[in-house]
């Protein structure tokens, strides 16, 4: 169990910081997340702020004194940052390197030629599945669409043919596959097993990307026929490189913590001896930690170093890679704080008290809750964190592979029906050149279908394990 999981389970057994009732914190809960609605859709206002600003009127409306409310946020952003900042991180120097020294350019170029005509929509989603491992949603769609674009122009495809796959691994990826920050903050929230979630979460995610992906795009292309718009077609950005990594060794370096961390879990699974010297070695070279860090060192040779760039340009590199997740860990770590302001207040055992006479099942219960909150505020991460915030209490008493399907169950409702107050929608809408009405019919839908196909699947899994 990691050290934030611990936390919060001592957060839980305490006592609360309020004397409110259960009507109290209804209200409290209800207002609060309102608050952080109203500030983020309707007056535009930074995520971080709007969650802290939505903290502290939770907690003031639940009746908590102001100074415990500020304990409680900033000890639930602390310990946040603390447990997933250094894996966002890692994974954003990661997602750099691929990007400058043209790694990702050879995975792109390699599948593609050896693709086309039915093929290509099933190539792309293996590229953005792949690419899309160790790269934050946004940087994906950046690296991504223009290829997309280049594709469909030179190869005469519809657009939403080879662009509704690309973009369904990726949203995928984000959303149940660690180690993007939404799985990782919920998978510490509830104290679920990071190996098994991964590993459950990629037997979600292949039939779901499917689905929404090729399967849809057929659907998609008879909906919105358009072409790749030319303004939107940029130059490739690595044509002042010598020579690019070859596609083995960059397939292998974005593989390389998924596959490390995979090992751990079944070793665990396999062994169950935490004494075992095997699963004490896999222990450490399968946490998520040494796990990303090792494929950013083996990344900085097989990457940087094969793309000819020096000691300084790798450097410039990794520095380049941090500043913009800066605003990602304030508003996962707001998002934190907001959790345990949550569970401070016993909106935790308040939830864990009314489901007892509810017959809807948990891991639906979590999924429409993230839903809710994904309509409202139009972010995955933010979904995603304050519904783990919520069910966390839930997950005290579930098993491994329980406990993994809930952090999945919230992964996918985090996904539901992207629209105007999100910001991953005006991205899409822009790149492709569509109307807002085009935009729903193609990638709200796709969405929708991923949330939708990924609880189902969810749901069926819990049955047999």
């Amino acid at each position: 169990m990691t050290r934030l999981s611990v936390e919060m389970l001592a957060a839980d057994a305490a006592e609360p910081i309020t004397s409110a009732g259960d009507a109290q914190l209804g209200i409290a809960v209800l207002a609060g997340i309102a608050v952080i609605v109203v500030l983020i859709t309707r007056f535009k206002l930074h995520a971080f702020l709007a969650l802290t600003i939505g903290s502290l009127a939770l907690g003031a409306l639940a009746g908590a004194p102001l100074g415990k409310t500020i304990v409680s946020f900033t000890t639930g952003l602390g310990t946040t940052v603390a447990g997933v900042g250094v894996l966002i991180a890692l994974g954003a120097i990661l997602g750099k390197l691929l990007a400058d020294s043209g790694g990702a350019d050879e995975i792109v170029d390699t599948i593609l030629a050896k693709a086309g005509g039915r093929a290509m929509p099933w190539a792309m989603v293996l590229i953005a599945s792949i690419i899309g491992l160790p790269l934050f949603f946004e940087v994906g769609i950046v690296l991504l669409i223009p290829v997309v674009l280049m594709v469909a122009k030179r190869g005469n495809y519809s657009l939403m043919r080879i662009g509704i796959p690309a973009l369904a691994g990726l949203s995928v990826m984000h959303g149940l596959i660690p180690p993007h920050p939404g799985p990782l903050v919920a998978i510490d929230a509830i104290g679920a097993n990071l190996g098994v979630t991964l590993a459950l979460g990629l037997v979600v995610a292949i039939p779901t990307v499917v689905i929404a992906g090729p399967l849809f795009s057929k659907y998609a292309a008879r909906w919105v026929d358009i072409e790749a718009p030319e303004g939107m077609i940029p130059q490739r950005a690595t044509e002042d490189l010598e020579k690019r990594p070859s596609f083995g060794a960059t397939v292998s370096t974005v593989l390389l913590p998924v596959v490390l961390m995979m090992t751990h879990a079944l070793v665990e699974i396999v062994v169950d001896d935490p004494e075992n010297p095997l699963q004490r070695v896999t222990a450490v070279i399968g946490s998520p930690l040494i796990a990303l860090l090792t494929a950013v060192i083996v990344g900085m040779f097989t990457l940087g170093r094969a793309a000819g760039f020096s000691k300084e340009r790798i450097g410039t590199t990794v520095e380049k890679s941090l500043a913009p997740i800066a605003g990602v860990l304030l508003i996962v770590g707001a998002g934190g704080g907001f959790k345990t302001t949550l569970i401070d207040i016993g909106v935790g055992q308040m939830i864990l008290d009314f489901s007892k006479n509810w017959a809807i099942p948990t891991l639906l219960l979590a999924w429409l809750i993230a839903v809710a909150i994904r309509l409202a505020t139009g972010s995955a991460t933010v979904a995603t964190i304050s519904a783990a915030g919520l069910v966390a209490p839930l997950a005290a008493d579930m098993g491994t592979a329980e406990a993994a399907l809930l952090v999945l169950a919230i992964g996918a409702g985090s996904l539901f029906f992207s629209h105007v107050n999100d910001a991953g929608f005006w991205l899409v809408k822009e790149y492709f050149g569509m109307n807002v009405g085009q935009t729903v019919k193609t990638w709200s839908v796709m969405e929708t279908i991923i949330s939708v196909v990924g609880i189902v699947f969810v749901l069926l899994l819990s049955l047999v394990l």
